[in-house]
């Protein structure tokens, strides 16, 4: 074998994401499932059908549950926080992926 890795016939080597994140901005409130009314208001910064990046006040875990909700309303999302990483003005980028359904952004986004 040369390298560290090696192809499988039916397997393709993963070296990024799934899906295309699409640059949009959608307001939502942000919560922790453990105290769902200390919720934040903020934005996404993207988004794809299983996930999103947003804007949060505070630093969060790998692995924590997240709740998101349309500030228009529409729909309520549990997220598993996948990353949080500081941002400029006391701010976090928190990548978040919806592990129950997909999420159609399209009436709710503004790019």
């Amino acid at each position: 074998m040369i390298g560290a890795y090696r192809r499988r016939p039916n397997k393709r080597l993963f070296d990024g994401r799934i899906e295309k994140r699409l640059p949009t901005s959608v307001p939502v409130y942000l919560a922790s499932l453990g105290e769902p009314r200390a919720r934040e208001r903020t934005l996404t910064e993207n988004v794809s059908p299983h996930g999103a990046c947003v804007i949060s006040k505070r630093s969060w875990k790998s692995g924590e549950m997240s709740l998101i909700t349309l500030l228009a309303g529409g729909f309520q999302q549990v997220a598993r926080v996948i990353y949080c990483l500081p941002k400029a003005g006391d701010r976090f980028c928190l990548g978040v992926e919806f592990p129950d359904r997909t999420v159609n952004w399209d009436a709710h986004s503004s790019p």
